[in-house]
């Protein structure tokens, strides 16, 4: 039993990073963080027109499309308005220069709403398996072991995301370029400047929003790591 017990404590400390991570992951995929994040101080404005109500617009699609269960034409049907149309640089590529979403960034979505969604059940997973673990520890009376992989939990999210806030900040594009080619496809998210995905969100969305998910995910580490600490000096 000793044994089984160490076992899933350790199990509880790899799983609870997964938790944390996209918990907060989840906030940065709101309407809400795009109003934030536009009126930031410095925040670039588009050099191909783009009012901030353009991009509040267009961006709260982009953001519903990755959330719901909708398809690709929930995106590749949008248009702009009368009269307007996609850079000429970006419209080369295209049959119909009306259209908002390229076929380039329209495939890359698929595949972001893909990843995003998988993770976020993967993660989903993962926090009933904490409760269901919680309540096996407290009945079977290992409760200190469960609190005590919590406590390392909020210690590992604390080192993993120490890592990545110091690339996010030495070298963005590294980073940046390294975590696209592990989850998504060679060749299918780079994109033009006047693509409308980068019009709406420039590499400095990107920057930020590493930056804040890191220091948040940290923020709730160092609460795990030393809120669970005294509860398993209490149950010592």
């Amino acid at each position: 039993m000793k044994t089984l017990v160490r076992i899933l404590s350790w199990l509880i400390t790899i799983i609870v990073p997964v938790v944390l991570v996209m918990a907060v992951a989840r906030l940065f995929f709101t309407p809400t963080y795009l109003v934030l994040e536009y009126h930031t101080p410095g925040f670039p404005p588009d050099p191909y027109g783009f009012t901030l109500q353009d991009r509040l617009k267009y961006g709260t699609l982009a953001v519903d499309y990755v959330n719901n269960s909708a398809g690709i034409s929930f995106l590749g049907d949008l248009h702009f308005p009368a009269g307007q149309q996609t850079p000429p640089a970006t419209c080369q590529e295209m049959t119909d220069c009306t259209q908002l979403f390229n076929a380039r960034e329209l495939e890359h979505m698929v595949d972001v709403k893909n990843v995003y969604q998988a993770a976020l059940h993967v993660a989903e997973a993962c926090a009933i398996l904490l409760f269901l673990l919680a309540i096996w520890a407290w009945r079977g009376r290992w409760l200190k072991a469960y609190l005590k992989g919590l406590r390392h939990g909020g210690l590992l999210t604390l080192i993993l995301l120490g890592v990545v806030v110091v690339f996010v900040v030495v070298a963005f594009n590294n980073f940046f370029v390294f975590f696209h080619e592990i989850f998504f496809k060679a060749g299918t998210w780079t994109f033009l400047y006047s693509d409308t995905l980068i019009r709406l969100l420039p590499e400095r969305f990107w920057q930020d929003t590493f930056l804040f998910g890191g220091l948040l995910s940290a923020l709730l580490g160092l609460l795990f790591y030393f809120g669970f600490r005294k509860l398993t000096l209490k149950n010592g």
